[in-house]
Parts: structure tokens; C-alpha cells; sequence
């Protein structure tokens, strides 16, 4: 009788969509788990009966520990009990499990994978509450299309098919999560202001899995010799461009994004980072953008080939990247996979402030907010231009001080003085 269990370091189970005694198919989701970034369902290997759960609902397990014994037969369940009493003694269980008649365990891990077309074999993609929801309202599952992620059905979908909308129930417990390659950093980009929890006073309140991740990483972070170069951009010029498409549902994040990108592509050291063996250069240009969670923490969705793509292509881009983060879904290659970073306060009014450099990454970009600024104008005269402060953190071990003031030197005379470029 296989055990069950996850492939990350750590794990916490959101929901267990099997009871124990339930038939289990193969590939088939017996319990959702929580990584550093979104909900995972996780699938079983083995067609059988989930006969005990090890791991309940709210706990976490270590890697590589049993959260539950699948038996092969109903007349298996009694010895997969037995089982999971020697699992919760290590010290007997190797004395035990020899001595005993019953199957020995097979050494089976169910690695915890995204959703996608190929993997689901032409299965239905529902997410857990979308099948709790359509056993409450007694919707056919099969009657609907997905219009989540890679087609999966969520709870809207089945709302939508009844004409009743709900409101979403706060989950028992905070969602888990993977450990992220690229750190999760510095200031967020919410659509909204990002509301405080409610904290009772003088309580201590356990971090979350995705707030713990953050941790780890900024620890990590300080090892790294940074410093940071400061400049002030005119953005007039800019503004008059964003306010020519912002109807077209271009979004003042994606033309940073872009103009960040298309500067890069004169500054690859900016765009590289250090390894044991030297620099590190990338073959592509992945914007990420660091944006609030609204149940603590911070995550970066990334911009791929932001260089490449079209502005409004990469606002539509940025606007499921962040639909999808606030409900996790997003699949991990699209939050670690930048090569430089964006913080973005400017929109909460920061007038400037410092970014902390993710790791495995070469600079991070601080973005305050853009101001009316009396200047000297170039006539010699005074005059009111709109101006905002940027601030880069740089890895010193792989890029100096000159290579960032020439990258944020070209930034300004893009933003300044041929924005339009940006949306061609």
C-alpha cells in the first residue's frame, strides 16, 4: 500500500477532497496542498481506497513524510492502519514492519504539479471549491467551461451557471507554497489598496507559509554586497502617451515594464546576475513586478521578452498574471523566472524609497511616485514639470556604479524624450 506525499520541503494541507475509505482512481486529486505561491492539487499514482490520512487538514508536513496509506483493497484498509501507527513511531516502525504480514509500503511520491491540458489527460481541470460548489447548487460539472487558468473550471463558472454569485468564504487556513527561486520583494503593485488584517492586540500571529518564503529569501538577501543609485525623471512626456492609450487598456505598470525592458537591451549586465563560475547572462529579458498578496506576503509575476512583445499584448499579459496571483493559480514559471525586478510605490504617493535585490537576480528598479516639481527649464526660465524618483539596487560583485548610472541615464532620455516608442 503506497504512501502519499509531496515533494516540497515543507508542506500544508489546505483540504483533503477524499475521506478516508473513499475510492481513490489514479490520477485522480485526493488533497489540496499550499506552496509559497498558489493551491496545488495533488494527484495520486495508485488506484486503491484512501485508507487513512496521517497529515489532517490546517497541519503541515516535512519532505517526504506520509500524509496518508492508500490500500489496494477495502480488505487492505485495517493493515494500512496498522501501518500508519508504526509511520508515527520511527523508532519501531523498521522491527514492526518486518515482523508484520502485510505489504511493505511502496516507496511512491506524488509530486505536486500545475495544472495543464497534457497533464490532465483530457480530464476535467476544476479547482477544489469550484467541485464543492457544484455539489452544493447540483451542477454537472461536465456542462461547463473553465475560464480559469488552462481551462480550469472555477467557482464562477459554476455560479454563473446557476445565475447566483457568492461571496468568497475566507479559507481555514492560508494557502501553501514552494519555496521560489526568485525571492518575492521588496513593494507591492496592487490594483487596490492592499487591506490590513485584523490582528487582536498583544497577539503573536504565526506567519504564513508565503510570508516565511519572503523571510528566507530577504535573509538571503542580505548576504549579497549591494548598493543602490538614485535618479530623477521628467515623465511629461510620458504621461501624455499613457493617457493616449490608457483607454485601449494599457496600464502605466506595463510602459515602465516595457521601458525597464527595452533599456536592458543596451545594459545586459544589468540584466545578468553572478554565479560561482562568473556572470551569468540571460538569453531573455523577463520583467518581474512585485505585487501585494492580500493575505500577506509578496509575490512577482513575470513580463517574458518584455522587450518583445507589444505594449498592449503585454498589458493584457499583466492583467491575467495579476488575476491569477490574487487566486494563485499562477504556474511557477511565471513568478520565477525574472531577470530584473520592479517595485512599484509610487502609486501609494513614496515619493522614493530602496528596493532589497532579489536573489539570483542583478538589479531591482524602485519606482516613486510622479509629482509636480518647479524646475529651471532649459530657457533658463522656471516652469512646473512632472518628475519621479527611481532608485536601482545593483549586485556589486557583478555590476558598478557606472553601469547603473549609464542604465538609468538611457531610462530618462527613453522616458523623456521618445516614450511613443515604446508603443510601436
Amino acid at each position: 500500500m503506497p504512501a502519499l506525499s509531496s515533494t516540497m520541503t515543507e508542506g500544508k494541507i489546505v483540504a483533503w477532497e477524499k475521506s478516508p475509505g473513499d475510492k481513490v482512481e489514479k490520477g485522480e486529486t485526493v488533497v489540496v496542498v499550499e506552496s509559497d505561491k498558489a493551491d496545488m492539487d495533488v494527484e495520486s499514482f495508485y488506484e486503491g481506497y484512501l485508507a487513512v490520512i496521517t497529515v489532517a487538514a490546517g497541519d503541515s508536513a516535512p519532505v517526504g513524510a506520509p500524509i496518508a496509506l492508500i490500500a489496494e483493497t477495502e480488505a487492505e484498509i485495517e493493515a494500512a492502519k496498522q501501518q500508519a501507527t508504526q509511520i508515527s513511531q520511527p523508532a519501531a516502525a523498521t522491527t514492526q514492519s518486518t515482523a508484520t504480514a502485510t505489504p511493505e509500503p511502496v516507496a511512491a511520491t506524488t509530486t505536486v504539479v500545475e495544472d495543464s491540458p497534457s497533464r490532465r489527460n483530457g480530464r476535467i481541470i476544476v479547482s477544489p471549491r469550484a467541485r464543492k460548489l457544484a455539489k452544493e447548487l447540483k451542477v454537472d460539472l461536465n456542462t461547463l467551461k473553465g475560464t480559469g487558468p488552462n481551462g480550469r473550471i472555477v467557482a464562477g463558472d459554476v455560479e454563473a451557471a446557476t445565475g447566483k454569485t457568492s461571496t468568497p468564504a475566507a479559507p481555514a487556513i492560508t494557502p501553501v507554497v514552494k519555496t521560489p527561486t526568485k525571492a518575492p520583494v521588496a513593494a507591492p503593485v496592487p490594483t487596490a489598496a492592499v487591506p490590513s488584517p485584523a490582528i487582536a492586540t498583544g497577539e503573536v500571529v504565526a506567519l504564513n507559509t508565503l510570508q516565511n518564503a519572503v523571510v528566507r529569501n530577504m535573509v538571503a538577501s542580505m548576504q549579497i554586497p549591494t548598493y543602490r543609485v538614485g535618479y530623477t525623471i521628467t515623465t511629461d512626456e510620458l504621461d501624455k502617451v499613457y493617457k493616449q492609450i490608457k483607454s485601449k487598456g494599457v496600464t502605466m505598470t506595463a510602459l515602465l515594464a516595457k521601458a525597464v525592458a527595452v533599456t536592458l537591451q543596451k545594459h545586459p549586465l544589468l540584466n545578468a546576475s553572478y554565479t560561482d563560475g562568473g556572470i551569468q547572462y540571460q538569453t531573455a529579458i523577463n520583467i518581474a513586478v512585485a505585487v501585494a498578496m492580500d493575505d500577506g506576503g509578496l509575490i512577482t509575476p513575470v513580463l517574458k521578452n518584455a522587450d518583445q512583445v507589444d505594449i498592449y499584448s503585454l498589458s493584457r499579459n499583466w492583467k491575467g498574471l495579476v488575476e491569477r496571483s490574487r487566486t494563485k493559480q499562477l504556474q511557477p514559471d511565471e513568478y520565477n523566472s525574472g531577470t530584473f525586478t520592479l517595485s512599484n510605490l509610487g502609486m501609494f504617493g513614496v515619493d522614493r524609497f530602496d528596493a532589497i535585490l532579489p536573489p539570483g537576480q542583478g538589479g531591482i528598479l524602485a519606482i516613486g511616485a510622479s509629482r509636480p516639481q518647479v524646475v529651471a527649464t532649459a530657457d533658463g526660465l522656471m516652469g512646473v514639470r512632472r518628475q519621479m524618483q527611481v532608485n536601482v539596487t545593483c549586485d556589486h560583485r557583478i555590476i558598478y556604479g557606472a553601469h547603473a548610472a549609464a542604465f538609468l541615464q538611457d531610462l530618462a532620455k527613453l522616458i523623456e524624450t521618445n516614450p511613443q516608442s515604446l508603443t510601436m
